[in-house]
C-alpha cells in the first residue's frame, strides 16, 4: 500500500460543488481512471480519500491537496493521466507526489481576492477603508465553529493583508490562519469588511493560492 498526495485545482463552475459532492466526483473518477484504491477494513468498506483542507462553497483552489492510498505499484505521474483524463471540467490534477508533511502541520494560507465594484470611486473608498481597519487590529464579527456561534476579533487570524486598486476592481492580498487549530473562511472575512462599509460590489472573487505551514514554508 503506498500514500500519494495529489494536488488538484478547482476554478469554474465546479467551485460552486459541495464537499459531499467533490468526494463523490472524485470517488467515480478514480473508478473510472481504473486506480487501484486501497479500502477500509471493516463493516462499511471504502475507499481512503481524504481532503486535508477543504474549501468554501464558491472559492477556488489553485493548489488543493487530497491524499489516496493505492495497493499496486503505480507511479504518482501515472494517477495524475489517468484521472485528467476523466475529471470534468474545472477539475485538474495539477501534481502528484509522495506525501511528505501530515495534514495537522497546515497553519495558514494565501488568499488573493478581486472585488468589482460599479465606479472607480466607490473602488478606492473601499481600498483605503479596509486597509485602515486591517491595520488598526480589529474588525470584530460573528464566528460560527462546531461548539457554536461566538464574537471573534477577525484580525487575530490574519497573518498579513494588503489591498490596492486598480479602476473599478480591489485587489486583496491575505495570509489567513488555516487548519485544525485556528482557521478564518476568507468569505466571513470578506463579508464583515463589505459590511462594515456597507459595501456592496458587483462581484467578488477568492482564490487560494497557497498553503503554508510555520514560518511560512510551503505545505508539501
Amino acid at each position: 500500500m503506498n500514500s500519494v498526495r495529489l494536488w488538484y485545482k478547482k476554478s469554474g463552475l465546479v467551485i460552486y460543488t459541495s464537499h459531499l459532492d467533490m468526494n463523490r466526483c472524485f470517488t467515480r473518477a478514480v473508478r473510472r481512471a481504473d486506480i487501484p484504491l486501497w479500502y477500509t477494513e471493516g463493516f462499511n468498506p471504502h475507499p481512503y480519500m481524504t481532503f486535508l483542507l477543504p474549501l468554501p462553497l464558491g472559492q477556488t483552489g489553485l493548489r488543493e491537496p487530497l491524499d489516496i492510498r493505492v495497493e499496486e505499484d503505480i507511479s504518482p505521474g501515472e494517477i495524475k493521466n489517468r484521472l485528467n483524463s476523466v475529471l470534468p471540467s474545472g477539475l485538474e490534477i495539477v501534481d502528484a507526489a509522495e506525501a511528505v508533511n501530515k495534514a495537522n502541520s497546515i497553519v495558514s494560507a494565501r488568499y488573493k481576492t478581486d472585488l468589482l465594484f460599479e465606479s472607480e470611486g466607490e473602488a478606492e473608498g473601499f481600498s483605503a477603508g479596509i486597509n485602515d481597519i486591517m491595520s488598526s487590529g480589529v474588525l470584530n464579527a460573528e464566528k460560527r465553529s462546531k461548539r457554536g456561534t461566538k464574537k471573534v476579533n477577525l484580525c487575530d487570524y490574519v497573518d498579513s493583508f494588503s489591498a490596492v486598486c486598480e479602476g473599478k476592481t480591489v485587489k486583496t492580498d491575505a495570509v489567513l490562519a488555516t487548519g485544525t487549530q485556528n482557521n478564518l473562511n476568507a468569505g466571513l472575512l470578506f463579508e464583515t469588511l463589505c459590511s462594515e462599509f456597507a459595501a456592496e460590489p458587483e462581484k467578488t472573487s477568492i482564490v487560494r493560492t497557497d498553503i503554508y505551514m510555520e514560518n511560512m514554508i510551503p505545505f508539501c
